[in-house]
């Protein structure tokens, strides 16, 4: 019985030919001679193909090559983000402790600068005491001016040219 490729669709109305299980061997053997041709052109064929099989297993190498420098490329990259986040993430959390101690410093500065703090340290460190009222002296000034005018009149010397003194001399 003929076997059929199953495997194919048939597109076309007209059926496919039966081809015999056996194919009888129809060539005839000849010489030597003329079969060696025949094995040059296979051999040559057989080259070819190898060829063209090399030929497409560099092409897939270099393909596979260029798909994983790709990758690589990607992957470097990434690990250089990775590294610029850790570096922001420590520079801010620097900058928090930084603003933390910054606040220490201004609420301890404002408690240092509080008058009753002030007064207290005058006392015992300087021994400072605050004014009672038999220490007071009151001053009275008159609210008048006491800018005089000037009564004489300054002059300039002036230093002229000789033919200026000249003129005042002729004059």
């Amino acid at each position: 019985m003929a076997r059929y490729n199953t495997n194919r669709y048939q597109y076309e109305t007209s059926p496919r030919k039966l081809e015999p299980e056996y194919i009888p061997n129809t060539k005839k053997k000849t010489q030597s001679n003329k079969r060696k041709p025949n094995s040059i052109n296979k051999n040559k064929n057989a080259t070819k193909k190898k060829n063209s099989e090399s030929k497409n297993k560099v092409k897939v190498f270099g393909y596979v090559m260029l798909f994983f420098a790709v990758l690589f490329t990607i992957s470097y990259r990434n690990s250089l983000i990775d590294e610029s986040f850790s570096e922001i993430k420590g520079l801010k959390s620097s900058i928090a402790e930084l603003e933390k101690e910054n606040e220490q410093l201004n609420v301890n500065i404002e408690s240092k600068l509080n008058l009753n703090n002030l007064e207290k340290s005058a006392r015992e460190l300087l021994g400072m005491k605050k004014l009672e009222s038999n220490q007071v002296v009151y001053v009275n000034i008159k609210k008048q001016d006491y800018i005089e005018p000037a009564t004489e009149k300054i002059q300039y010397d002036d230093e002229k040219n000789w033919i200026e003194k000249f003129l005042d001399k002729i004059r």
